[in-house]
């Protein structure tokens, strides 16, 4: 391909194990696609820096990408922001994702005044957090808790009975995968794709 010649490939960007110890990395690739394009992210991360989760949705939302997240294996923790940010959320029946309270850790010494600081930072940025995770995934605050406190593993026909993503069969797994690929990325008769309606709801 010649320097002329525009790539019209959507970038495939995965994301897998720790986040916090590949976030240059992901932040770069993030960078190279320009705004309003397309990417693809493969999830397969237990979690990590919640800063890091909330730099790369924060990446992913200003620049206007038109992301497609896959659950290939797991998304948990701090890996469920930029998976909510995605516009169009796939998951196998086989994909398992983990919503719990955000666990926070300073490696520094710090004095007790400066420690019921932290305490008190992170209390209200966890709250914020949480929130907005309930917005990225268009659900109640209050339905959104019920996953969240104490922690639930949510599989993925669960995730995708609830409304919250769209999901890969066993079957799907077995078939061309091409032809299946096609089929997730690109919409048929090129109209725009709009994701099921969410149907989590609190329970008593």
């Amino acid at each position: 391909m010649n320097q002329d010649q525009k790539d019209d490939r959507i970038a495939e960007i995965s994301i897998t194990g720790d986040l916090t110890e590949h976030e240059s990395d992901l932040t770069d690739r993030l960078l190279e696609i320009e705004p309003g394009g397309e990417c693809t992210f493969y999830f397969d991360s237990p979690g990590g820096s919640p800063y890091c989760a909330m730099s790369l949705m924060t990446l992913i939302r200003l620049r206007g990408l038109r992301a497609t997240g896959i659950v290939t294996g797991e998304c948990s923790s701090a890996a469920l922001w930029p998976f909510a940010a995605c516009e169009r959320r796939f998951v196998t029946a086989y994909s398992v994702l983990l919503f719990h309270p955000m666990k926070w850790q300073s490696e520094e010494n710090v004095a007790l005044a400066e420690a019921a600081e932290w305490a008190r930072h992170f209390g209200q940025l966890e709250k914020d957090m949480d929130s907005l995770l309930a917005d990225l995934f268009g659900v109640s605050r209050e339905a959104m808790d019920e996953w969240i406190n104490p922690g639930r593993y949510i599989s993925g026909p669960t995730l995708a009975a609830a409304g919250l993503a769209e999901l890969i069969s066993a079957a799907d797994l077995v078939s061309s995968a091409g032809i299946l690929m096609q089929q997730l990325i690109e919409p048929q008769n090129g109209a725009p794709h709009e994701m099921a309606k969410p149907k989590l709801r609190k329970t008593s």
